[in-house]
């Protein structure tokens, strides 16, 4: 199975990414081929607004030429999807929340029969990592992901929060078995 990771983190060594390595090694070492996107290494603007891309049901008809289209392309390709994020005043970091609204060219005739998206029926994961507790903190973050996936036609194989983090280094027993369960849910489907 072909499994792209969005490391959406600023911080390339960051606690997220310190989970997110955990996973990845398990798939890897599972037999699975994981294919990472560090956000920060790419220019993705924000969405313009402009609506050309709905001209366009058979590729990311965006028209802004930056990053954001190869990495949809890398996303179609995959058989599952990860999205990883430290907790942002509630919500995705501003590099990874870029890409999300971008993911409108991905989706064509929403609510209408001619609905058509690109990421249908791909499988899902959202993995968070937040410095306080889950609850009235990490919740709205995966409502919000929720959504996005309803609105894509995605299967979210589930969404994983690892609270009370402050340094790579201190991560808790906890955070590397949250790592080992979503690697076992992804690989199971």
């Amino acid at each position: 199975m072909k499994i792209t990771t969005i490391l959406g983190s600023p911080k390339k060594k960051g606690n997220t990414a310190k989970v997110l390595g955990w996973f990845e090694d398990e798939l890897t070492h599972l037999g699975h081929e994981v294919d990472r996107i560090n956000i920060v290494d790419r220019e993705v603007n924000g969405c313009l607004g402009c609506g050309t891309c709905q001209k366009k049901a058979d590729e990311p008809g965006c028209v802004q030429k930056d990053d954001a289209v190869s990495i949809f392309e890398n996303m179609i390709s995959a058989d599952s999807v990860v999205y990883a994020s430290p907790l942002y005043c509630w919500g995705f970091s501003s590099q990874l929340k870029a890409l999300i609204d971008r993911h409108f060219c991905l989706i064509t005739g929403y609510g209408s029969p001619e609905y058509r998206s690109l990421l249908q029926g791909k499988r899902t994961a959202l993995l968070v990592t937040c410095a306080g507790p889950i609850e009235d903190n990490a919740d709205l973050i995966q409502g919000v992901f929720d959504r996005l996936n309803n609105y894509g036609s995605c299967n979210v194989v589930g969404k994983y929060v690892v609270p009370f983090c402050t340094t790579p280094d201190a991560m808790s027993d906890e955070a590397l078995k949250t790592a080992k369960k979503m690697a076992k849910d992804i690989a199971e489907g």
